[in-house]
């Protein structure tokens, strides 16, 4: 995430000192390839070299400049979840939302993981990984409910999280009846963290704007950051960035959201279904 940050930031200077990345390299004697990689995130690069190109670039704001160099510093650490068993694209999926200020989420089939409880995170992921060992299970587990410390912490302030859930989250059966139960009241009293929303689309609404599959908007702090899409698939998931598609996918958000159940009454219908 501190990687996609300071590419974005570096590009962004380079574009305002109206430098190619040709003319930028030549002025440090460096391959055109070095700076094109860090660009495009392919490569990190270390505090001492962003300041070699921040001065090419003539940024003279001794804040801003050590503030380029600590990011490029600490771009290099490793994430708590780095020492877990997980693939690449779900470790960048955990640093997004590590940094994040906004998320929505939307789920056509189950829980998301920001908010599962214990019992049926593991039938989730017993169900979607089903080559996995019962300790692999148990580690992912582990992973997902850690994923979760975000929702309560202090410092940084934690994300603004929008969950909308089709109907057909609440109706499926995942776990036996003790597990949906306890799933559904964990949903039903995730009002009571100010920085939860849950809302519910009922199937009353009929065809609606989201209906591929499920997504996630990520908004981060930095204003000049645009945000990213994350989708899942059976073998992972993609990070989408261009404009286009966050624009295409925050309007699906705004259509569905229209047609969503308010919090109140979302949270009515979750708890009639955990009391049957």
């Amino acid at each position: 995430m501190r990687r996609r940050r300071l590419a974005a930031e570096l590009r962004r200077l380079r574009n305002a000192a109206g430098l190619t990345i040709d003319e930028a390299s030549s002025a440090l004697g460096w391959q055109q390839s070095k700076i094109s990689r860090t660009e495009n995130r392919q490569y990190g690069i270390s505090s001492s070299d962003v300041r070699k190109l921040l001065d090419v670039y003539g940024v003279k704001d001794l804040e801003q400049r050590d503030q380029l160099a600590e990011m490029a510093r600490r771009a290099t650490e490793r994430g708590w979840w780095q020492s877990f068993d997980v693939n690449s694209t779900y470790a960048n999926l955990i640093g997004l939302e590590e940094e994040a200020a906004i998320i929505r989420n939307y789920e056509p089939e189950l829980v998301p993981g920001l908010l599962q409880t214990e019992d049926y995170a593991r039938e989730i992921t017993r169900a979607l990984w089903l080559s996995a060992t019962p300790d692999q299970i148990e580690r992912r587990v582990e992973v997902r409910m850690a994923r979760q410390v975000i929702l309560r912490r202090n410092n940084p302030p934690p994300p603004q999280v929008t969950v909308i859930l089709n109907e057909g989250v609440l109706r499926r059966q995942v776990g036996g009846i003790e597990t949906m139960r306890a799933q559904l009241l964990r949903l039903g009293t995730a009002h009571e963290q100010a920085n939860v929303i849950v809302q519910v689309l009922p199937f009353t609404a009929g065809a609606h704007a989201a209906m591929v599959g499920p997504f996630q908007l990520l908004d981060f702090p930095d204003p000049a950051d645009p945000g990213v899409v994350n989708v899942e698939n059976v073998t992972g998931s993609l990070a989408l960035e261009k404009p286009q598609e966050l624009r295409e996918y925050s309007e699906a958000w705004n259509a569905i959201q229209a047609l969503a159940l308010s919090p109140v009454d979302s949270r009515t219908i979750i708890n009639s279904f955990a009391l049957r």
